[in-house]
Formats: structure tokens, C-alpha cells, sequence
């Protein structure tokens, strides 16, 4: 059997001996990808030709034994809550973020707490490991570097490590295929190749995958769908949190997430997570209150910021950072008509302190409130926590896990709690605060 690649339509499956802009079958534009094409004396059956293929054995779901599935620790605590309690063998981890961020620390502190690991060198030489590892105090003679970037060589240099680290994808090549490294049949054909080995041979593999301008992992879809796990590093590379989420994960749960702060020595867990993102010592300021947030089972309690200044433009800016600004003007159409505060001819700021993202709807009463007491010019009390949505008649609303959000800030000394129980409108919450 022999390996010759040619260019498939993805979507209707013409077959094209060279690249084509436009699919002569059905019309597609940009729809053929190169790919590694088997012939020998098996025929092989396409999405075109009809051909032989063996049986497949069918298992009844029954006969499955239901064995309890081994996990082995990272000795990192914020990783093995996002993994969902460790690595599972063969899972396969694609790990994605901004350049920067803190992928490649992140792993290289993974070999040194996991023995005999294979970590291949993509991007880098393995004197720049060397530098990296000296500057993170890591002098494990365990880890073996191996810089080459032939998908096949690699596989062929796994032989019985712990976890397997590919730093990065995109720098992995096949000889079977003629494209160059990051194109979209080389990304795919060496992301199965290496799938493959890391299931047959049992073994935990790492993927580093890079990042678009649009956020999203470069590459095609299919690369986060065949992977078990798709990690993705958050926060602002200008301040020091770092936030790991799990997008995707076949063996735990997606909602959990990890927090590290970027030290010297590497990231390092946070231990104290409660008050990660609120900033220490009491603050006399206008346009400040916090809030809680659900990140997994846990919830985190964050400050929100407002300003508020005269505009002098014609269309009034809206700034928003770690929400959704379209989120934010939601709640100022609702401020100008529900509560009668003029914003419309202010420029409003918003921001989320510590660089984490917010997306559910239980920010929605603190937002309000920021704004208002930026516009007030009144300061909010260091022991308010307001957790509400709001809806579009002004009303609050309760949230999930509400209950739990309020014991937790009690014990971190927020006693004077405004939620759906307190107030039923925001503007009755902005009338009590700041009137």
C-alpha cells in the first residue's frame, strides 16, 4: 500500500489531482484541501466511488464494562480542577491562547511534575528550553527534548513516556503531503496521525495550538472537534492573572476554570481565589462595587468600574472591557428610560478589575450601579455586593446559585447584600444608595 496526496472537495468530495480556487462539482469556492490519499491492492472506498470495505463488529452498549476512569495527577491544582480531577491515558489536550500568555510555561512546569515526558520542539530550539527551564528552576533530567518537526519522526521517537508536548501543531509536517507547515491538510493529517499514536500507545498527548486575529484557534474546525480537551488561556498580558478554561472536555466538566498569576518562577496556582480580583484596601472612590460570578462550582467575587464624563461628540462612546458592549448598552437604554439618568450625553467606561471576562447576566445590577454612582459622584460602601440581572422593564431578577454567592460574600466581609430580595426595580436600588 502506498501514500500519495491529492485535493478533496470538503464538501462534496471531488477528487482534483491539483488545487483549484473554485470545486468543478459543486461550485464551492476555497473547498479543496489537500490530503493524504491510500491506494494499494485493498480497494478503498471515497464519498465518490464505490468500493469494498471490511465489516465493522457491532458491541452491544450492555456488554460494556463500566470501569472507573484513572486519573493521574499534575501536581498542579488549578490543571487538574479544569481537566476534572487529572490526566486521563489517551487524553488528548489541545491547549490554545495569545501569544505570550503562558502556554509553553505552563507545560514545560507540567513535565517537570510528570516523569519521562517527550516534549517536542516546534517553534523553539531546545536552547531556548534551556534558558526557559533555568529561568523556572527546573533542572529535571526526565523531560527529553526532541526538536524536529516531522509528524512521523515524532511518532516514531514515542516510545513509552508519561505525556507527549507538541509545541506547536502548526509546526508539524507531513512528507506525504506538499503543503506547507500550518496549512489546513498538514494541520489535520498530522493532528490524526498523533491522535492516533497517543490512543493505540495509551498515552497522555499535549497540543499547543495558535491563535487568530478573530480569538478562535487557527487552523480547521476539525482540530478542536477530534481533540477529548481544548483548554484556552485568558487575561490581559500586561497584568500578572491568568485564567484557564476548559472550552471542550470528554472526560469533566466545561464550566470550571483556573487561576494562576505569572510570577518569576512561572505561573503559580491561586490559592486565595475568593479575592483574586478584588483589589486590597478599602477605596473612597465613585463608580466602584462589587459583585459575584460563577466560574464552575465556585463562585469569584469581582470589582466592577464605571466612569462617567461629559461627551463631546456627537455619538457618546461606550467602552466596555471584560463584559459585552453590547451588553452595556442594553443596561444604559435601560438607565436612561427606566431610572431617567441622562447618560446619552455622556461618554460611559466600563471595566472588570483583574482582566477576567464576564459573560452571564448576574453583573447586570453592579454595572448599573457603577454607572450611577459615577454619575452621582457617590462612592459605594466597601461592604455592598450587588448580584442581579436586570431585564429591559428594570426589573431584577435572581440568578443561579444566588444563595451561594451571598454566604460567600458574607464570609469575606460583605455584609450589605442587594439582590432580587431587596429591590425589585434598579431604580429603587439607585434611589436607596445614591438619593
Amino acid at each position: 500500500m502506498s501514500l500519495h496526496s491529492k485535493y478533496v472537495c470538503q464538501q462534496c468530495g471531488y477528487e482534483s489531482a491539483g488545487w483549484m480556487g473554485k470545486c468543478p462539482e459543486c461550485g464551492t469556492w476555497n473547498s479543496l484541501v489537500e490530503t493524504v490519499i491510500e491506494t494499494g491492492t485493498k480497494s478503498v472506498k471515497t464519498s465518490r466511488g464505490q468500493g469494498t470495505a471490511k465489516q465493522a463488529k457491532t458491541i452491544k452498549l450492555s456488554d460494556i464494562k463500566n470501569a472507573a476512569t484513572k486519573r493521574v495527577s499534575t501536581k498542579i491544582s488549578e490543571l487538574d480542577r479544569v481537566l476534572g480531577g487529572g490526566l486521563v491515558p489517551g487524553q488528548v489536550v489541545l491547549v490554545a491562547g495569545e501569544p505570550g500568555i503562558g502556554k509553553s510555561t505552563l507545560l514545560l512546569q507540567l513535565s517537570e511534575n510528570l516523569d519521562n515526558v517527550l516534549y517536542v520542539c516546534g517553534e523553539e530550539s531546545v536552547s531556548q528550553i534551556k534558558v526557559r527551564a533555568m529561568r523556572l528552576g527546573i533542572k529535571k533530567s526526565g523531560i527529553n527534548l526532541l526538536e524536529n518537526t516531522d509528524v512521523d519522526t515524532v511518532i516514531d521517537s514515542i516510545e513509552s513516556p508519561s505525556a507527549v508536548i507538541v509545541d506547536s501543531i502548526q509546526t508539524m509536517t507531513t512528507s506525504d503531503l506538499s503543503g506547507m507547515a500550518g496549512s489546513v491538510g498538514q494541520v489535520r493529517e498530522c493532528t490524526f496521525r498523533l491522535l492516533k499514536a497517543a490512543k493505540e500507545k495509551n498515552i497522555p498527548l499535549f497540543l499547543v495550538g495558535h491563535v487568530t486575529k478573530e480569538g478562535t484557534v487557527a487552523g480547521p474546525a476539525v482540530l478542536a472537534h477530534i481533540v477529548d480537551t481544548v483548554l484556552w488561556f485568558e487575561g490581559d498580558k500586561t497584568l500578572t492573572t491568568r485564567v484557564l478554561r476548559a472550552v471542550k472536555n470528554r472526560f469533566g466538566p466545561t464550566d470550571e476554570v483556573g487561576v494562576f498569576e505569572m510570577q518569576d518562577r512561572g505561573l503559580m496556582p491561586v490559592d486565595d481565589i475568593e479575592k483574586a480580583f478584588l483589589e486590597k484596601g478599602v477605596k473612597n472612590v465613585s463608580g466602584s462595587i462589587a459583585t459575584s460570578v460563577m466560574q464552575g462550582t465556585r463562585p469569584l467575587l469581582v470589582e466592577i468600574q464605571a466612569l462617567v464624563v461629559p461627551t463631546k461628540l456627537a455619538i457618546p462612546r461606550r467602552v466596555a472591557q471584560g463584559i459585552d458592549s453590547r451588553r452595556l448598552e442594553l443596561l444604559l437604554a435601560v438607565l436612561t428610560r427606566r431610572c431617567g439618568l441622562p447618560v446619552y450625553d455622556y461618554d460611559v467606561f466600563v471595566n472588570v478589575a483583574g482582566g477576567l471576562k464576564v459573560t452571564e447576566p448576574a453583573s447586570d445590577l453592579s454595572i448599573c450601579l457603577a454607572v450611577a454612582s459615577s454619575y452621582f459622584d457617590k462612592p459605594v460602601s466597601g461592604k455592598v455586593i450587588a448580584v442581579g440581572e436586570v431585564g429591559l422593564l428594570g426589573e431584577v431578577r435572581e440568578v443561579v446559585a444566588q444563595d451561594k454567592r451571598i454566604k460567600e460574600s458574607k464570609r469575606l466581609g460583605f455584609t450589605i447584600a442587594i439582590t432580587s430580595k431587596e429591590v425589585k426595580y434598579v431604580g429603587a436600588a439607585i434611589k436607596q444608595l445614591f438619593r
